[in-house]
């Protein structure tokens, strides 16, 4: 039996708002407690009115679940790029972290990837049990990277294989295949839009100048910026890793790894300044250590995704079963027990993803975010914590 005294996790599920196929009548029935949201109305940049903020904190009340964490406010490109707007972004920005933290609402997840926010190369590749899952294909994005978006020089960031198969793949492919290649790595956030090639090219553009070393010195730039609101307001930051956690497509990535992690962490070293722990992002990386990572940053998570992933040995991934996969999920789950144990304010956690699977085969939802894919998810999170728990 478990201790009673013992705090748990809070078990919380990401909605996209009343526009989502899963409703909050459904969440409930998954046994989540909480809601993951954001305004993904509001355009990027914009400010999110009070008025906005309650409106939607009342409809998840009215449910019987609450508001835990945001996910996301999006850090304009503008604040990336430290372009010629920057500081008018930064300071709507600012304005809606003080709007959310007079809500009560005051754990922020936001990520600082260059364009994309994530990226796949397929979105229904089928499992043995019939069940859909996302997946990440290098062959495919080079076939994208070298023929669709036709990058100079794209080939020399990929390997003598990975580039082999690319050309002798793509000259098999239809241009419906092409088509559709290229509309599942520009899919943006669900009601967010998603960019063009044309956008897509003049970013990659605009980066090189930027590189890796700038897009750090911009973050730490924004963190700068908002430490203030943040500390007066007891908000937490939760920086997402990226997803995947390699450079792609010319682009630089910054939040990939230990060393990237213990970079941002030290240059502002405040307790605001916090991490979003996502196994199914940093598990994608063949060289990260997932539990090295989570015993440096242990004392700045805020908020954790928990999904699996396998990997082949080209380094391809497919996301996975919860606890059935790369990541060593037990582990991982007993370090945020353990973790959790020690603080005055419980960690929310959510199933990040989950496959498509049963009836929610035949409905259209957004891309890892079925419900009933998740529900198992959680139903295995919640009885692995309840396992550590007890013993």
């Amino acid at each position: 039996m478990v201790d009673k005294n013992k705090k748990k996790l809070i078990q919380s599920w990401r909605w996209y708002g009343p526009s989502d196929t899963v409703s909050l009548q459904d969440i409930k029935q998954a046994g989540a407690t909480h809601i993951v949201t954001a305004l993904h109305h509001i355009p990027h940049g914009e400010v999110w009115p009070v008025s906005e903020i309650k409106e939607r904190l009342d409809l998840i009340e009215r449910s019987g679940l609450k508001w835990e964490v945001v996910e996301s406010v999006p850090v304009h490109e503008s604040i990336k790029t430290n372009g010629k707007d920057a500081t008018l972004y930064l300071e709507n920005y600012i304005e809606t972290l003080k709007n959310l933290a007079a809500c009560e609402i005051k754990t922020i997840c936001y990520n600082f990837m260059p364009v994309l926010d994530w990226t796949r190369t397929q979105l229904d590749k089928e499992m043995t049990d019939g069940s859909k899952a996302l997946y990440f294909d290098w062959i495919d994005l080079a076939i994208f990277d070298m023929f669709i978006l036709s990058r100079p020089y794209a080939k020399d960031d990929y390997s003598s294989f990975i580039v082999e198969q690319a050309q002798f793949r793509y000259k098999s492919m239809h241009t419906e295949e092409l088509e559709k290649l290229s509309n599942v790595i520009l899919m943006g956030i669900p009601d967010e839009g998603d960019i063009t090639i044309d956008d897509l090219k003049q970013s990659i553009e605009r980066y090189k100048s930027i590189g890796f070393e700038g897009l750090k010195k911009n973050l730490i730039l924004f963190l700068s910026a908002i430490a203030e609101v943040c500390e007066q307001n007891n908000i937490k930051m939760t920086i997402h890793p990226d997803d995947p956690p390699y450079p792609i497509l010319g682009l630089p990535r910054i939040v990939s790894n230990l060393e990237d992690f213990q970079y941002i962490m030290q240059a502002i070293d405040k307790p605001f300044n916090g991490v979003c722990f996502c196994t199914g992002s940093l598990g994608a990386g063949n060289d990260n250590n997932l539990l090295e990572i989570f015993n440096v940053v242990r004392k700045r998570i805020y908020f954790a995704h928990l999904r699996n992933v396998k990997k082949d040995e080209v380094g391809n991934f497919y996301e996975a079963d919860h606890l059935d996969g790369d990541v060593d999920m037990y582990s991982i789950m007993k370090a945020l027990v353990e973790e959790n144990s020690q603080r005055d304010m419980p960690i929310p956690f959510r199933p990040d993803h989950g496959h498509q699977m049963l009836d929610d085969l035949d409905k259209t939802s957004n891309p890892g975010y079925s419900a009933i894919g998740r529900l198992r998810g959680l139903a295995e999170l919640r009885g692995l914590e309840l396992g550590i728990l007890s013993n």
